[in-house]
């Protein structure tokens, strides 16, 4: 079964930086394409970055310049680098695996079919 394991959340002052990493198995990572979603508290999920397979990336605009997303085929492995970090960056932090190929990047939450637990990231003011 498809397994997705995040770390690397925590709590951290304004203007200070995380690296969120999501562990994959149980499907050919290279194939899928990845991404990371949030969710604050009262509020609805909402994308955050995502990579396709070949590498092609997309961010949300409210983290653009801040965040990058990148992956380790050899390690099976996605990381989320986020640097200059706000208060309402705080939420929980999820990473999803693509329903199946996907050559082409998207950051629709109905295009990704496997979620992780999620990691907790709170940024202090």
């Amino acid at each position: 079964q498809v397994q997705l394991v995040e770390s690397g959340g925590g709590l951290v002052q304004a203007g200070g930086s995380l690296r969120l990493s999501c562990a994959v198995s149980g499907l050919t990572f290279s194939l899928y394409g990845m991404g990371w979603f949030r969710q604050a508290p009262g509020k609805e999920r909402e994308f955050v970055a995502a990579i396709s397979m070949s590498g092609s990336t997309d961010y949300a605009d409210s983290v653009k310049g801040r965040f990058t997303i990148s992956r380790d085929n050899a390690k099976n492995t996605v990381y989320l680098q986020m640097n200059s970090l706000k208060p309402e960056d705080t939420a929980i932090y999820y990473c999803a695996a693509s329903r199946g190929l996907q050559v082409r990047v998207t950051n629709r939450a109905a295009d990704f079919g496997s979620w992780g637990q999620g990691t907790q990231v709170t940024v202090s003011s």
